[in-house]
């Protein structure tokens, strides 16, 4: 399970088979498209789906069937997701007099409605409810809709009710997708959908963009470790495994300057996988893991960046140096103490991030995934004398002569 790979091996064997998936997924969205609530029904194949719309007294009971230190430690979490969250609120309205008789701002506002996805195959993710929920809310968005696959967790309807959310639907997969893009008889449509899923969940998203944007591909769990000589065996195998618990599809690397980590980091895994309560996703998982030794940090950072993993933990004496030249990656988490669960529960940070190289090109889900902005310009007669000729020349080399006269017109007046 435990071997040696190539960075390029391992990019290439982490990609997901979502053309496998495409024939299924379009014949889904098309079966919501053409019947609505009735295909919600019919798709949901391990449960029998009735009512669509979780009710206000299912909210209610939920809190009867959730230990109370559960429901005070998802309290805790939503109050510090919220504390960080807070901090990357944009201001409403900026305005400043760039140069006599010009101001130019930005107005940002909140999208009016948004859907969320919540994962809940192989285990519930109340955590998850909160990450998406919570920055949505702090953007000031009005409607946020949840959809998530019955029966739904008690532990995942007290964090939605948590996080504010306004409305929860009992629907999974790609159908709970395309029902929040397109609509149906229950669910009006959203602008937006966030989330994590499966490849059929990804996929939907991503086929589904020109009737709701979404925030990235966001499909199953990985980590990337740069370490050196200095890292604890017993921590990176700890990671590893909390990872590889997600899904028999999460990958792990572990890139190292330090040729006698791998063997150490492998023992600890055999034994710590033979203890695990999830044992036999984790033998999946691992399936897909590896590590690569590497000259010096400077390679592993090269390596790391062509991964683009979804979460780098920097396990090495000196990472502050690693942290400010790594370029891509989901969230970074920094010396031994930091343990990526920390990130995906209570540190306040959002733990929906782009996966399988994505990072290269996508930020991890925040509040401005949520918020929209539009320039502002106020323009006086001295604003315009000062910029009138450069836009009469330009549009008059573009031959657009009815725009060149509308700023003649204007100071001729």
């Amino acid at each position: 399970m435990w071997k040696e790979v190539t960075i390029d091996a391992w990019i290439e064997g982490r990609k997901s088979s979502l053309e496998e998936a495409r024939v299924t997924v379009t014949g889904i969205i098309g079966r919501v498209r053409s019947d609505g609530d009735n295909a919600l029904r019919e798709l949901s194949r391990h449960y029998k789906l009735t009512e669509i719309a979780v009710t206000e007294e299912e909210r209610e009971q939920a809190y009867d069937e959730v230990d109370v230190k559960i429901v005070e430690s998802l309290i805790e979490a939503e109050a510090r997701i919220e504390y960080f969250h807070e901090r990357q609120r944009p201001r409403d309205l900026w305005l400043e007099e760039v140069e006599p008789g010009i101001v130019l701002g930005m107005k940002t506002t909140p999208l009016n409605r948004v859907g969320i996805y919540v994962p809940g195959g192989r285990a519930p993710y109340p955590s998850s409810a909160l990450m998406c929920a919570v920055p949505a809310r702090v953007a000031g968005v009005p409607e946020i809709c949840a959809c998530s696959p019955p029966p739904i967790s008690p532990m995942t309807l007290v964090a939605l009710d948590i996080a504010g959310v306004t409305e929860i639907y009992k629907s999974g997969g790609a159908q709970a997708i395309a029902a929040m893009a397109i609509g149906t008889e229950t669910i009006p449509p959203v602008q937006k959908i966030v989330g994590p899923g499966n490849i059929y969940v990804t996929l939907a998203k991503m086929m589904l963009r020109e009737h709701a944007e979404i925030d990235f591909p966001a499909g199953p769990s990985e980590i990337g470790i740069i370490a050196d000589h200095t890292a604890d065996p017993r921590i990176v195998a700890a990671d590893i495994l909390a990872q590889s618990e997600h899904d028999p599809n999460a990958a792990c690397i572990l890139i190292t300057t330090d040729p006698d980590l791998p063997g150490k980091v492998g023992r600890e895994i055999t034994a710590l996988t033979l203890k695990a309560p999830r044992r036999e996703i984790i033998e999946q998982s691992l399936v897909n893991s590896g590590y690569a030794v590497v000259r010096d940090l400077d390679e592993a950072i090269g390596a790391s960046d062509a991964v683009a993993p979804e979460h780098l933990s920097i396990q090495v004496a000196d990472p502050l140096p690693v942290v400010t030249r790594v370029r891509n990656a989901g969230a970074i988490f920094v010396g031994k103490y930091s343990a990526v669960a920390c990130g995906d529960y209570a540190v306040g940070t959002n733990h929906v991030l782009p996966t399988a190289g994505y990072a290269k090109t996508y930020s991890g889900l925040d509040v401005n995934h949520f918020c929209k902005t539009a320039s502002v310009e106020m323009i006086t007669r001295d604003g315009l004398e000062a910029i009138g000729d450069i836009v009469e020349t330009i549009a008059g080399a573009e031959g657009l002569h009815a725009h060149a006269e509308s700023v003649r017109v204007r100071r001729k007046g």
